[in-house]
């Protein structure tokens, strides 16, 4: 079996026992992969990734250039997390519920990238995970979100409420199903 493959079937398992958690049956594609990635290099210095799942986007920051022990792999999942440590294990992992990501990760970080399904989470969830996320990001850094919605995963009343703005930058119709990406930064 492929690595592709086995990474399909790790993710349908996930999705089949927690369809809200995991959020879509496929891992993200390469072509997203490499958008929500594209604005990230070796000069970022560390990285935070939210929900890595399989690693798809861990393997964009490593083709950016970014050193795998500059990267800290945030992932509630217990199967995905045990995946990613044989895969990335100069990586830091936390298993660990992204909303809780300021007890794990104390190095500021130049950028988040973030594979969460934010769309069908509560705001009081979305604002915890976006609040510990940008406690630990250093000025200037910025968060990198996906959606498959046709606007910002992020209710403005969040976004609002911690002094940040979000800019579409891109989007890809070569993933299942297409995505859009976003910039979510501090205000000024």
């Amino acid at each position: 079996m492929t690595a592709l493959t086995m990474d399909a079937y790790h993710f349908f398992r996930a999705w089949m026992r927690d369809p809200l958690r995991v959020a879509s049956v496929t891992p993200s594609g390469k072509a997203l992969a490499d958008l929500i990635v594209r604005e990230i290099g070796p000069e970022t210095g560390r990285v935070i990734e939210l929900g890595p799942g399989t690693g798809v986007f861990t393997r964009a920051l490593l083709r950016r250039g970014v050193a795998e022990e500059n990267i800290v792999l945030v992932e509630m999942g217990a199967e995905f997390a045990a995946l990613l440590q044989q895969r990335f294990p100069k990586a830091q992992i936390a298993c660990t519920d992204a909303a809780r990501i300021a007890r794990f990760c104390a190095a500021p970080a130049g950028a988040a990238i973030s594979g969460l399904p934010l769309l069908s989470m509560r705001p009081e969830k979305v604002f915890a995970i976006l609040a510990g996320t940008f406690a630990r990001l250093g000025e200037g850094a910025a968060l990198y979100q996906f959606t498959y919605g046709l606007r910002c995963p992020v209710p403005r009343a969040v976004l609002d409420r911690l002094g940040l703005s979000a800019v579409r930058v891109g989007g890809t119709l070569r993933n299942v199903p297409p995505a859009f990406v976003y910039r979510i930064s501090r205000k000024g």
